[in-house]
């Protein structure tokens, strides 16, 4: 299967942010992609306020998703945001494209780093995933990326590659983090890892600096589920499509068979 990862900037503007989704699914699909992954957030970045902006899954941003999602034939993966209760935001995939329509909401929030997210953004609960021309994906967002037990649930469904929107937050350190941890995921679960970042806002800013919200740092990723990287992007606004083996997949969990060897 060809998966697109999408690395953008979002604004702060949901109008803007769509129509730059829609052109990366368009670039995708000239690549011959089946399945387009964009990052966390790209409705519109954080920090802003998000309870204003936020749509449910049948409004007009999501359908502007659907839309060239039905025009190109793509399956594709995008961050937004949706109304929850208590006037909080869930942090929201919209999964949608030929016979999938699906959503995750982020189960791990942010309450890290000086950031809080559970501030203002319901957690999740659910772990989700979708077939995509027969191939079992799972659904996960950025700080996820730190509990392994989600990954590892996404092989028990039966997923062979797992997807990851992120707006990585920029810090001593946090780069190293990204690259060592989308690798330990994808061996954790011997899964195919797709992690899809934001860009910088400003492409030369150091991303060892924090900023106050987590803009992203780029570095998005494809990571075999050996643990190997076998594609990687910089820190700029950039598409990159890429083949997905899912009989390695097979051949990996005979060979390190950590998903049947769990005690606990």
């Amino acid at each position: 299967m060809r998966i697109a990862l999408c690395q953008m900037t979002a604004s702060t503007e949901p109008k803007e942010n769509l129509a730059a989704v829609q052109d990366h699914v368009r670039r995708a699909a000239r690549e011959g992609a089946r399945l387009a992954v964009l990052p966390e957030a790209s409705m519109v970045r954080f920090g802003v306020p998000l309870g204003p902006v936020a749509e449910p899954l049948d409004g007009p941003w999501a359908e502007g998703v659907r839309a060239v999602a039905r025009e190109t034939g793509v399956t594709v993966v995008v961050g937004m945001f949706t109304p929850a209760p208590e006037g909080r935001v869930a942090n929201t995939l919209l999964a949608t494209g030929p016979d999938v329509e699906e959503s995750y909401d982020k189960i791990h929030l942010y309450d890290a780093f000086g950031f809080r997210e559970s501030d203002t953004v319901a957690a999740g609960s659910r772990v989700v995933t979708i077939d995509v021309e027969g191939v079992r994906v799972g659904l996960a967002t950025c700080y996820d990326l730190r509990f392994p037990e989600l990954f590892r649930a996404h092989a028990d469904a039966g997923a062979t590659v797992s997807v990851l929107p992120a707006s990585w937050g920029a810090g001593p350190g946090k780069r190293a983090q990204w690259d060592l941890l989308v690798r330990a995921r994808a061996l954790d679960a011997t899964v195919w890892l797709a992690a899809v970042g934001q860009a910088a806002p400003d492409p030369r800013a150091d991303p060892e600096v924090p900023t106050k919200a987590p803009t992203g740092v780029g570095r998005s990723a494809l990571v075999g589920p050996d643990g190997t990287v076998r594609a990687q992007l910089g820190g700029a606004p950039e598409l990159l499509v890429a083949e997905v083996d899912t009989e390695e997949t097979a051949r990996v969990r005979r060979a390190v068979a950590v998903l049947d060897n769990r005690r606990l």
